[in-house]
């Protein structure tokens, strides 16, 4: 693959990622942030950063040679920042090759523990997860209907470095919190990195990938792996009902939905062999960087 120009729209975990990957390969980065520090801090490591707070026009020379544009901001209630500010810029960008969009798999709401995939019915009453499946459509509208080359990518939860279970025990924060039959599907960083460049080797505008690993799994057993990781007692086991007294209405949000996502298309149609296809060995790695 041809080195290129990757433009992200939200230079978060994900993002930063997918740049680390791609700078060796002798790609130019540039995006947007929200704060002049944060800009500072993205030209240190070699990206072009500009300040977008989601609420301004976009400067129509930072798309200048762009080949590849990533968005990672989520809506919220007015609507998509992006989609809202900068879709004319976007269409008329006639250099750019591939368009990813991060959205998550809460798109698919509460399936009970069943399985789910690419083709299944996008049907939740979480506020934040209905945005997003707008903004989905909203994304694969503006491709279909000015020939921009856009994918939309469903991101199980999310971890790697500083950013997971181990972080969290060693701060004396984790909880296990039994709640029978709830799985959770995830995906480290680094596979989310893999799977786009996959994808952005070989386009194909207008699919839909879920972005996970390959074991949907209960939190309380990921932390008990964890802290045998880590040589350490795990938390003691606290019923679903006792722990959700204290739980904020994110929290709870957040253990409303239950289902497992399928990963196959990601395999079939990229080729994508995941460095970590479970929890188990993303944080045996994550371990080892530790100590």
């Amino acid at each position: 693959m041809e080195k290129g120009v990757l433009f992200c729209f939200g230079l978060g975990f994900s993002a930063q990622h997918l740049s680390k990957l791609l700078q060796p390969r002798g790609w130019k980065i540039r995006g947007t942030c929200r704060t002049p520090d944060k800009a500072i801090e993205m030209k240190r490591i070699g990206i072009d950063a500009n300040v977008f707070d989601g609420t301004g026009e976009l400067d129509p020379c930072w798309m200048d040679g762009v080949t590849h544009l990533l968005s990672s901001i989520p809506p919220n209630k007015a609507g998509d920042p992006v989609l809202t500010h900068c879709s004319k810029i976007l269409v008329a960008c006639g250099s750019v090759k591939w368009i990813g969009y991060l959205s998550t798999t809460g798109v698919y709401g509460d399936t009970d523990g069943e399985w789910v995939d690419e083709t299944s019915a996008t049907l939740t009453d979480v506020p934040r997860s209905q945005r997003r499946i707008i903004a989905e459509k909203e994304w694969l509208s503006l491709g279909a209907d000015h020939s921009v080359p856009v994918h939309v990518f469903r991101l199980a939860g999310i971890y790697g470095p500083g950013r997971n279970t181990l972080n969290a025990i060693r701060a004396g924060r984790a909880r296990r919190i039994d709640k029978p039959g709830h799985k959770f599907s995830r995906i480290h960083v680094d596979d989310i990195a893999l799977v786009l460049h996959a994808s952005m080797k070989k386009p194909n505008p207008g699919a839909i990938y879920n972005v996970c690993d390959d074991l949907p799994a209960a939190p309380a057993a990921v932390t008990a792996f964890g802290c045998e990781l880590l040589e350490v007692e795990p938390p003691p086991l606290v019923s679903f009902e006792e722990a959700s007294k204290n739980m904020t209405t994110m929290g709870l949000s957040f253990w409303k939905d239950n289902r497992r996502v399928r990963n196959d298309r990601i395999k079939r149609e990229l080729g994508v062999s995941l460095a970590y296809p479970t929890y188990r060995e993303g944080l045996r790695a994550l371990v080892a960087d530790l100590r």
